[in-house]
């Protein structure tokens, strides 16, 4: 089975981790590397990517003519999508378990940055009770 799990950040513009004492940033980093060759060797990552600040991002909506219309930059937001993790994994527990340790990611000090992993499953199809 395949999970989405997408990590989200609180708000407050462009990436704190900017902010952080290098000390701090490079054992996140370091955290992130290891996180990901473990779930390369264990053969459950199917992808992961960070992704780009609010500051950064538009929406896109087609107008009547089709051509893209945008708005945005959203620094203001609430909180946003940092990266994402696809597993493939045996169960929704083991992709829990995962999201558990993405979360405790060390921050400043090195204490757990306790984030929010938002877990879903990719569907490989469309449900069963549609025609």
């Amino acid at each position: 089975m395949k999970y989405m799990l997408m990590m989200n950040t609180p708000h407050g513009g462009p990436y704190q981790v900017a902010s952080w004492p290098q000390k701090d940033l490079h054992a996140h980093i370091a955290f992130m590397k290891s996180f990901h060759k473990k779930l390369s060797d264990s053969g459950e990552l199917v992808a992961a990517e960070g992704l780009a600040g609010p500051d950064q991002a538009r929406l896109v909506r087609a107008s009547n003519d089709g051509k893209p219309v945008t708005d945005g930059v959203f620094p203001e937001t609430k909180e946003f999508l940092a990266g994402y993790w696809i597993v493939d994994v045996d169960s929704p527990a083991r992709a829990y378990e995962i999201a558990a340790e993405a979360s405790a990611a060390p921050g400043p000090g090195g204490a757990p940055l306790n984030l929010g992993i938002e877990v879903r499953e990719v569907m490989s199809a469309p449900p069963q009770d549609l025609p």
